[in-house]
């Protein structure tokens, strides 16, 4: 990285940066036809239950990817106290988060016990378990979690804005991303990442940035996964 486009990224966040060099990328995640469908009311409800299915297992592989997340800022943060708090805070939400699923399951008729992770799903906890090797660097780690989290919140909370037709048994499921409380974790992440990013090497900024990517399109193979209802 040249001198100069560090001295630009210093003017702005680098998060921020990614956003608007990938904007379209990052749109066709969190704007998806899986997420319109909800927001026009017009949703194929066995779409909706085969997100359900997957993300739950989606969830479970999460967890441990978090923990490691955790470890990872126990050793790599020059504020790891915090880090770890706002991390820890999220390891506590995603013990309620499967306990949402199995009552979301049992609501809906989902037999989670019977879900076989498809292919996009496959992938995604692949490489979730990837980013888990102490190897990766806490920086690239943080820039993961911020971005999975922050995808879902955006998603979500698109589907509560004035003027939307989501159907009244979803509202629930968008209010647990798409809720303000969550969307102000995720800045919480997002400080973290940046305040990494902002210190680290050129290699470190560019393979975060190649992972930011990587966690945007395994999003939008999920949603496309999910929106084909099968």
């Amino acid at each position: 990285m040249e001198g100069k486009t560090r001295e630009e990224m210093g003017k702005s966040m680098i998060t921020e940066t990614w956003l608007r060099k990938h904007r379209s990328l990052y749109l066709g995640a969190t704007r998806h036809p899986f997420i319109r469908s909800i927001r026009d009311g017009n949703i194929d409800l066995s779409s909706f239950k085969t997100w359900l299915g997957q993300d739950y297992i989606f969830v479970r592989a999460f967890v441990p990817f978090v923990a490691s997340v955790l470890t990872k800022a126990w050793k790599g943060s020059d504020d790891s106290s915090n880090d770890m708090e706002v991390i820890l805070g999220g390891v506590a939400a995603l013990n309620d988060e499967i306990s949402w699923f199995k009552k979301e399951a049992s609501k809906w008729g989902v037999q989670l016990s019977d879900i076989v992770p498809q292919k996009a799903n496959q992938d995604y906890c692949r490489f979730l378990e990837s980013l888990m090797s102490p190897e990766v660097e806490y920086t690239i780690a943080i820039t993961a979690f911020w971005a999975i989290e922050a995808v879902y919140q955006e998603s979500f909370a698109h589907c509560l804005e004035d003027g939307t037709k989501t159907p009244a048994e979803l509202q629930e499921t968008c209010q647990r991303w798409g809720n303000e409380g969550f969307g102000q974790y995720c800045n919480s992440l997002r400080k973290i990442a940046d305040r990494q990013l902002e210190k680290a090497s050129d290699d470190i900024i560019t393979k975060a940035e190649a992972t930011f990517l990587r966690v945007v399109e395994h999003e939008v193979e999920f949603w496309n996964m999910s929106h084909g209802g099968t």
